[in-house]
């Protein structure tokens, strides 16, 4: 039976998957990641912080290409500190119209990292400040981030958490304008059931669309995020599930893109719910995943849930047979599904490539492989350097055809000015 409520994804990997320690991604990189994002049928992109200035250029260049349709209708979202001067910093220097505040809510984060100097109503004042400068500022849709959520509340005497405080908070932001309230599990503190009895119990008090923002340390990451929209869809709510590329993100990571989708879609009990986003197209999977773990330098693990290269593979001599006689017997999803085909093969012999170096003939004869024609061959070969010497690796076919199809935004997004504007 088909849900009233839907749940979306919001994916943060070129804001929380970029925080990944000792790995990033370059600007260019970002881009195309917000590109395939959007084939994929992604509601929204958390693509960065417009309050941080060497995100400025690629922020405003990325909004211009979505005002040209260039990624669909895949919404592009800041994140900033739930701070007027962060606000007032991002509206001033970026074209942001959807941005999420953050702000902690839990004590043992509150005292740690104010030093005792704020309390609670501190918080609320804080963070209703910085909702309201957001919508007299202009900005068309606003979520409000509890980092730590899960944390936020001390046990009870009947040993359950009480959300008391949450509801407050996310009563407060929704009076001042917010339209989405994001329940963190930054430490991947919460189990399955806290988090749907959490999410449920904030959902029907508050009665606003709920953001699930869950990280992997206990490995509860994929499982909290859709038990946690569950919670949000049965109060009467629509869920956002944050998810990353790969699941990348600091320490252990976030909840994996494809792991979220495939769950929404193929686990016990959810085939007839039909609660995922319609517009999600799983046989984008590949292309997105591939990218990402190119662009990261991480290879993709071999165990990797849908697009690992043993997602699929069948040894044990029990499993073979009844695999060849048929495939449902042990999958539940086909390669296929996920848009994995037979794997490139790399030619050998003769190869011309163009980068960092390159010059016209070479630059010519890739675009010509690649059924190009240019007529500014000489601003593309110097944007062609400039984006290999930016993303100190080889660029990829699609990163090519992106730069002769887009060649303005692609010099704002490579543009990086490291002097002080204010």
């Amino acid at each position: 039976m088909a849900r009233k409520n839907k749940v979306y994804i919001i994916d943060v990997t070129n804001r929380d998957g970029v925080q990944t320690a000792f790995i990033g991604l370059s600007k260019l990189q970002k881009t195309m990641l917000n590109f395939y994002l959007s084939e994929m049928g992604v509601y929204q992109s958390e693509i960065g912080f417009p309050a941080l200035q060497h995100e400025w250029n690629y922020i405003n260049a990325n909004l211009k290409l979505a005002d040209k349709g260039a990624m669909g209708t895949m919404r592009l979202q800041g994140w900033a500190r739930a701070m007027v001067e962060d606000v007032q910093r991002a509206v001033k220097y970026t074209n942001i119209r959807i941005l999420n505040l953050s702000i902690s809510t839990s004590e043992i984060m509150t005292e740690g990292k104010f030093g005792g100097r704020l309390n609670r109503e501190d918080i609320l004042k804080m963070m209703t400040e910085a909702v309201a400068c957001a919508k007299e500022a202009g900005i068309e849709s606003i979520g409000v981030n509890a980092e730590d959520a899960s944390r936020t509340e001390p046990y009870t005497k009947d040993r359950r958490y009480d959300e008391d405080y949450l509801i407050r908070f996310a009563l407060a932001a929704k009076a001042n304008g917010a339209d989405r309230f994001r329940y963190c599990d930054t430490l991947g503190y919460d189990r399955t059931v806290s988090i749907y009895d959490s999410v449920k119990r904030i959902a029907e008090a508050v009665q606003m669309p709920i953001e699930l923002h869950c990280h992997n340390d206990l490995g509860y990451a994929v499982a909290n995020s859709v038990e946690g929209a569950m919670g949000a869809l049965d109060a009467g709510v629509d869920a956002y599930i944050n998810t990353t590329v790969n699941g990348m993100g600091e320490r252990a990571g976030n909840a994996d893109l494809v792991s979220v989708i495939l769950a929404l879609k193929k686990s016990r009990g959810m085939q007839d719910l039909d609660v995922l986003d319609e517009k999600i197209d799983l046989t984008k999977a590949w292309k997105v995943c591939s990218y990402a773990a190119m662009a990261f330098g991480q290879p993709i693990p071999i165990n990797q849930v849908g697009v690992g290269r043993n997602a699929f593979a069948h040894e044990s001599g029990i499993h073979a047979d009844g695999m060849l006689k048929n495939r449902k017997n042990y999958e539940l999803y086909s390669p296929d599904e996920l848009g994995i085909e037979e794997h490139e093969i790399r030619p050998l012999g003769r190869i011309i490539t163009t980068g960092e170096y390159g010059g016209i003939k070479g630059l010519k004869h890739v675009y010509q492989q690649l059924g190009v024609e240019l007529e500014n061959e000489r601003d593309i070969l110097r944007l062609v350097q400039y984006a290999a010497l930016h993303n100190q690796k080889p660029l990829t076919n699609d990163e090519l055809l992106f730069i002769a199809k887009y060649p303005e935004a692609v010099e704002q997004i490579l543009t990086v000015d490291p002097r002080r504007v204010d």
